[in-house]
């Protein structure tokens, strides 16, 4: 049964136990999520438009159940404060960590495998702070916890993966949108890489099957693409104010392809642009023709 017949029948079932009359919420929920496949909201609050794109979606109940163990994996890979766009914007996360406590998550897990001392990313980023203020749980990683494990893939068949994300009950993965010297952009596939043990660089020789091959092993529960800010030159690690955009853009869906081309399009790209999006495409992990999706754009 695909995505599409799961919800129908979901919402058929629950429509034979509403009251006659009566809304079901449930119902509105579920025929929200049906019929978006993206949502793009503007506005110049960061936690609003986070909380804005989710509920295009159908809300955060469609993603997070009571007693759930998530985990929230943004991008802390460089020692840069927010305003230079090379980590997730602080706000975007603390406001994913304090929606899924409110739907009823019994842990929401923060972590990044930083390139850099992850000691001052996580200050410099304002992440650290910003989540454990949501509830947070946030730690460092821990060599220990990566676990070789099988890939159904066609470039990677294994690697040392990190426990506590693939593990996890939901897994949110909340990139920010940025250059990239190697793959062009790095969007919400590239952000999988803060899961990766040993020695990543070595997947640089075929990064974009490589990306997609860890990305059907991980298949997050939903991607949120921090575009408050973009980094628009010498990224990932940026540096320099002049190469920041200020978009104050979420993107959030479920299909790491359409979320990753859609992203694409913030840089004036397309799709078939980025090699990890054809890859995807091609290998069935999702759609990157925008033209066949529902997109909801939202002013806030």
């Amino acid at each position: 049964m695909n995505r599409r017949d799961f919800l129908k029948t979901t919402i058929i079932t629950g429509a034979a136990f509403a009251l006659p009359g009566s809304p079901n919420p449930l119902i509105k929920a579920l025929e929200a999520a049906e019929k978006t496949d993206l949502v793009a909201a503007h506005g110049l609050s960061p936690a609003a438009i986070t909380k804005t794109a989710i509920d295009g979606l159908g809300g955060i109940k469609s993603f997070i159940s009571r007693g759930d163990i998530v985990v929230v994996k943004p991008n802390i890979g460089w020692d840069r404060l927010p305003a230079y766009a090379a980590t997730t914007n602080p706000e975007v996360v603390s406001t994913v960590v304090a929606l899924c406590y409110a739907a009823g998550a019994k842990q929401v897990k923060v972590f990044d495998h930083s390139v850099v001392d992850p000691r001052r990313c996580y200050k410099q980023s304002g992440i650290s702070a910003a989540a454990t203020a949501a509830g947070g749980i946030v730690s460092f990683i821990d060599e220990r916890k990566f676990r070789d494990m099988k890939l159904p893939g066609v470039v990677l068949k294994s690697w040392p993966l990190y426990t506590e994300a693939v593990e996890a009950d939901k897994f949110i993965n909340i990139p920010i949108a940025k250059t990239h010297g190697l793959s062009t952009l790095t969007l919400g596939m590239k952000n999988l890489m803060g899961i990766m043990g040993s020695s990543r660089g070595r997947i640089h020789q075929r990064i974009d099957g490589s990306l997609v091959d860890l990305a059907m092993k991980v298949s997050p529960t939903l991607i949120i693409l921090d575009a408050v800010r973009i980094l628009t030159a010498n990224g990932p690690q940026g540096g320099d104010l002049a190469d920041v955009k200020l978009l104050n853009t979420v993107v959030a869906g479920r299909d790491q392809v359409a979320v990753d081309a859609y992203g694409a399009t913030l840089f004036g790209l397309k799709g078939s642009d980025i090699g990890c999006v054809v890859a995807g495409n091609k290998a069935g992990l999702g759609t990157m023709d925008l033209a066949k999706l529902k997109i909801k754009r939202i002013n806030v």
